[in-house]
């Protein structure tokens, strides 16, 4: 296994945890807000990093660019899809979750 297979496969494994991350904040997090914001966030820090492996192991540039260009258009539709649900969500009255005060 040379430097870029090594590269590669770290880029993907770090990809993955970033996903996995964006999936446990979408079911921990206690409001439609911040759940949209861990999945916006690492997922596309998750697809990004995705890329960023399997554009080294691409077979040619034109290969990469398509990849590069998936993962911009992936990041438009996400921040689109984002602002859209948490509009209607304020346009329907889904107020922020608020952390309990704590008492001395």
């Amino acid at each position: 296994m040379d430097l870029v297979d090594l590269l590669s496969a770290v880029l993907l494994i770090v990809g993955a945890a970033f996903f996995l991350a964006g999936t446990v904040g979408l079911l921990r997090f206690p409001d439609v807000y911040t759940r949209l914001h861990a999945l916006a966030k690492a997922d596309n820090l998750g697809l990004g990093f995705t890329v960023l492996g399997l554009i080294l192991q691409a077979p040619g540039v034109a290969a990469g660019l398509k990849l590069v260009l998936v993962w911009l258009l992936a990041l438009a539709a996400s921040a689109t899809v984002s602002y859209l649900i948490a509009q209607r969500a304020f346009t329907r009255g889904v107020v922020p979750w608020k952390p309990k005060e704590r008492k001395p």
